[in-house]
């Protein structure tokens, strides 16, 4: 054993200068997934392996080589750490304890509570506001787009949003013109990223400039409309949003091989949302009590 210590420190120092993974190229890695594919995902072995995989697992995608990739990748963590060293990614994540067909458990129990923190929100909004409030359709569509679509379109949403509450009231066709432009930068980024190159840098960048963009839009527009009961929900949630952010920029080994920085920041966020519908909900209220004031007024 005493040889490996110079060969994984040989291969840590090789790996930070290479693109891929630490442990993905670690050569005990490589020669057990092969001898685990050989072994196990060919002729008989390949129908045994799939007659004793649970259904779960293969209605997931599961495949064998997928199954011989996990097994070895604890063969391997286990060498790192009964040699001292930190725990590699693989494949450009870290090793999770696999629940079910789940690979992050944490992180995908944490996005089904977000999503359901956003449904019952998206209830009670609608149940609070009348339809005829100016933002109503706007904020419903928030909601949706909370649970079905990526970070890049949310924040993109929630610009529109903002848009529509700072000018789009008054002016319907800048705020019109304005979606359709965040409509052509959103299927742009997509196409770049799914049709030529996914540059994880590029998204980065990306969603840091349209989330700086929504942040001091929005707090601008709290800045003018200070006098407003309800602003200081908007401020909070700005804030918090922000600062939460700074967990996903956090790169460490899960907690107990299951909890990691983004767990952590689905599961800070659920507080977050429920904050931001209470402020949309006071917000569209107030609006609707603005116009038909104005309405008994003309």
């Amino acid at each position: 054993m005493a040889g490996w210590t110079a060969r994984l420190m040989l291969l840590a120092g090789a790996a930070a200068l290479a693109s891929g993974s630490q442990g993905d190229r670690e050569p005990v890695y490589r020669d057990c997934v092969l001898r685990c594919e050989e072994r196990n995902c060919s002729g008989g072995a390949l129908k045994h392996f799939r007659s004793c995989q649970p259904i779960y697992m293969s209605l997931a995608g599961w495949t064998c080589r997928d199954d011989c990739k996990y097994e070895c990748m604890w063969v391997t963590v286990g060498l790192y750490l009964q040699e001292g060293h930190e725990v590699p990614q693989f494949h450009g994540k870290w090793p999770f304890s696999r629940f079910l067909f789940f690979q992050e458990p944490a992180s995908a129990v944490a996005s089904f509570l977000n999503g359901l923190a956003s449904l019952v929100m998206l209830c009670r909004y609608r149940t609070s506001v009348p339809a005829s409030s100016p933002m109503y359709s706007t904020c419903v569509a928030f909601a949706w787009k909370m649970d079905y679509f990526c970070a890049s379109t949310v924040i993109l949403h929630s610009i529109y949003l903002c848009c529509v509450r700072t000018v789009g009231l008054q002016r319907p066709t800048v705020a019109s013109t304005f979606r359709v432009v965040l409509l052509l930068m959103l299927t742009a980024h997509v196409s770049y990223l799914s049709l030529v190159h996914f540059d994880y840098g590029y998204n980065l960048v990306a969603n840091v400039a349209i989330g700086l963009v929504n942040v001091v839009w929005w707090l601008s527009w709290c800045l003018w409309n200070q006098r407003l009961p309800h602003v200081h929900k908007c401020v909070v949630v700005v804030l918090l949003l922000q600062g939460l952010s700074l967990l996903e920029l956090l790169d460490f080994p899960p907690l107990f091989w299951v909890l990691d920085a983004h767990a952590i920041w689905h599961i800070s966020t659920i507080p977050v949302h429920v904050l931001f519908f209470s402020f949309l909900e006071d917000d569209s209220l107030y609006l609707l009590k603005e116009s038909k004031a104005k309405f008994k007024l003309d």
